[in-house]
């Protein structure tokens, strides 16, 4: 149930739908089987699968828990090419001539479309956490190319959906920087990680390092030649720690003892639904309050145009 990943975007507009309006919107693009001719699909899906009673919306003080099913066919482009390859030979063979560009682009689609029902289905299940109060949405991804995907079939179950990058007034690789440049700067209730990545200008690439002294000199005479932090592992006091990204995404997720052991001693009677529940609503509530510590950190929340 723990994010290990956090793609964050700000909702505007207050939603107007309670959960069994949701519950419903959600179960008519709930997830179903790949067709035969089928890629790849999401659907909603039930966060706590059976357990829950196929319930595809929890929704716990002002907090909501969805998630999505991701089926996808793995068919190798090797595997096509091969094939393709091998129908190109018979045919020049038998008919001595060269296939055009034109005709392999044919072979390509068709072969594709034969093969396709008999590859592999990879099924991947993503969480998402809606923050009704603050009116944000929190995806569990690394990629924010699959977290669009997510917001696309929310916003088609919804109708439509204004969602945007949460962004603040700081740039993080500004911040990021400057926090590891100048010990000062650092928030009170900041602590600094043992990993970051490092942009160089030009063509000198990036760098990266785990496991380090972040306050060392080799860092920071590698931020004196004009190196700029694009990621680095944060923590806030002891509650959270993660590494945030230029993109103000947060990556490798940890959650305090405290609250990992406050969820532990949860009496949820060994019901496995309430677990998942009293895990959700906890690690939300700290995720919310955490966030806008965050944001804080980086100067509040950016308006449009407003990032510097």
């Amino acid at each position: 149930m723990w994010f290990k990943n956090l793609l964050l975007y700000r909702l505007h507009g207050a939603s107007e739908l309670d959960g069994a309006t949701l519950e419903d919107a959600l179960a008519d693009h709930a997830a179903a089987p790949l067709g035969q001719a089928d890629a790849r699909r999401l659907g909603w899906t039930a966060p706590a699968g059976r357990l829950g009673g196929g319930r595809l919306v929890h929704d716990i003080q002002g907090q909501r828990l969805l998630s999505v099913l991701r089926q996808e066919r793995l068919l190798p482009a090797s595997v096509v090419r091969e094939e393709v390859d091998e129908r190109v030979a018979d045919i020049e063979q038998a008919e001595g001539r060269k296939v055009t560009r034109k005709e392999k682009t044919a072979l390509k689609e068709e072969i594709t479309e034969a093969l396709l029902p008999q590859a592999f289905v990879r099924r991947q299940k993503t969480d998402l956490w809606w923050d009704l109060d603050r009116g944000l949405i929190g995806i569990n991804v690394a990629s924010r190319a699959r977290a669009e995907d997510i917001l696309d079939l929310l916003r088609e179950t919804l109708g439509s959906l204004q969602v945007t990058p949460l962004t603040a007034q700081t740039l993080p690789i500004r911040a990021m920087t400057e926090w590891l440049g100048n010990p000062a700067s650092r928030p009170g209730d900041m602590t600094l990680g043992d990993q970051v990545e490092l942009n160089a200008k030009g063509d000198d690439g990036v760098l990266r390092a785990r496991q380090v002294d972040l306050d060392g000199d080799d860092i920071q005479q590698l931020l004196e030649g004009g190196r700029q932090a694009s990621k680095l592992a944060l923590g806030i006091e002891s509650r959270l720690s993660f590494v945030l990204t230029d993109e103000l995404t947060l990556k490798s997720l940890r959650f305090g003892d405290a609250l990992i052991e406050e969820a532990d001693q949860a009496d949820d009677g060994d019901d496995a639904l309430a677990r998942l529940e009293t895990d959700f609503v906890l690690m939300a509530q700290a995720l919310s309050t955490d966030v806008v510590r965050l944001l804080e950190w980086l100067g509040g929340e950016a308006r449009t145009g407003d990032t510097h």
